[in-house]
């Protein structure tokens, strides 16, 4: 994949395979690796993932909005486990998987809309957190873990049903000590109901390093709420689409929910804002070694040398992606013309109950 110099952490720039590296990748990759089809499609979502966040980035830039919220290093983790849901499926995607609203069907200048807080959409320009329930992709909110009480209900929907649907939502190392994550993964395992939760251990939550938050182990946490765990290597794709296809297999034969510990790191800060501050939470080498494990660049590498794929084959489906992503920017920034969102769409969607919220309070006695 071609290196952006003015956008890619330094240690994508001038990439070039490490046969250590390599060797870890190749031990990872299942024994029975999906078809030909499959594969291109998680080269061409990481791809499309990395492209994304660069064209956020270069907005960040040029000064069209103050911050994005990037996935980079982790692409892996989101194209691979999305990749192994199927139609009717849902998804809910933390701010830094947008991998998997485009993965699902999302044009990507709808996302970028999101950021510009264009009328359209599904948040009507209030909010940059933006899915589409009708492709299955459930919005998140800013709050973290949120979404875990959420899909638990929609997973014991399913459950209720009888629809042999699963959920899946992501949650990072940080999140899992929320109140959300605790109320809604107990209730998910007492119900059993098919929830597959995507816990990314990207080793730091905003600011804080992973060993001062956290004593126990990511995987430790199936243990606790006495569900299936299962782990990968969240920069190796082929790893993390069988592992999540696994999950979903037993979620869907009723035998969930599954925590799926993604192991990975991020490339950045917790936004654009604070990339610098980010470095120095970790030594420099340790951004070396992950830099080293670039999650696109393992893989197309594996793809050329042990998949027999031809690297034209790449190269042409990254310049299909690139247009793509240049014609959605384009489109969202022309989306500016059309004006504000409209002050009244402000309590669109908002439900209440009116009655009671304009009802006197009564005196007390």
């Amino acid at each position: 994949m071609r290196r952006y110099p003015a956008f890619d952490p330094p240690e994508y720039q001038d990439w070039s395979p490490d046969p250590g590296a390599m060797a870890a990748f190749r031990e990872k990759v299942p024994k029975t690796r999906p078809g030909c089809d499959t594969m291109l499609r998680l080269y061409e979502g990481m791809v499309r993932n990395r492209l994304h966040d660069i064209a956020l980035k270069r907005w960040v830039r040029q000064g069209v909005i103050s911050k994005a919220w990037l996935g980079t290093g982790e692409e892996a983790v989101t194209v691979g486990s999305v990749h192994a849901l199927a139609p009717g499926d849902v998804v809910g995607p933390m701010i830094r998987n947008a991998g998997a609203c485009h993965e699902m069907g999302m044009p990507v200048a709808e996302m970028l809309k999101a950021y510009l807080a264009a009328p359209g959409g599904i948040t009507r320009g209030r909010d940059l957190h933006t899915g589409d329930p009708a492709l299955g992709v459930i919005p998140p909110t800013s709050f973290v873990a949120s979404l875990v009480p959420v899909f638990t209900g929609i997973a014991l929907s399913f459950r209720m049903k009888g629809e042999p649907k699963v959920a899946m939502t992501y949650v990072g190392d940080g999140a899992r000590w929320t109140a959300e994550f605790h109320e809604g993964m107990n209730f998910a395992a007492v119900q059993r109901v098919p929830l597959v939760i995507v816990l990314q251990d990207n080793q730091v939550a905003l600011g804080t390093h992973r060993d001062v938050h956290a004593k126990a182990r990511c995987e430790e946490m199936a243990v606790a709420y006495g569900v299936e765990g299962l782990s990968c290597d969240g920069n190796n794709v082929l790893d993390v689409h069988a592992s999540a296809a696994a999950a979903v297999k037993r979620c869907r034969e009723g035998q969930g929910p599954v925590i799926l510990t993604a192991h990975t790191f991020r490339m950045g800060g917790h936004a654009t804002h604070d990339e610098a501050e980010a470095r120095l939470l970790f030594d420099k080498e340790t951004f070396a070694s992950w830099g080293r494990r670039d999650p696109i660049g393992m893989y197309e590498t594996w793809l050329t040398q042990s998949a027999g794929v031809g690297a034209d084959a790449l190269q042409r489906i990254e310049e299909a992606v690139t247009r793509e992503i240049d014609e959605a920017a384009e489109a969202a920034l022309a989306s500016r013309g059309a004006g504000d969102a409209a002050p009244q769409d402000v309590l669109r969607g908002v439900y209440s109950v009116q009655d009671a919220a304009s009802a006197p309070v009564p005196a007390r006695t």
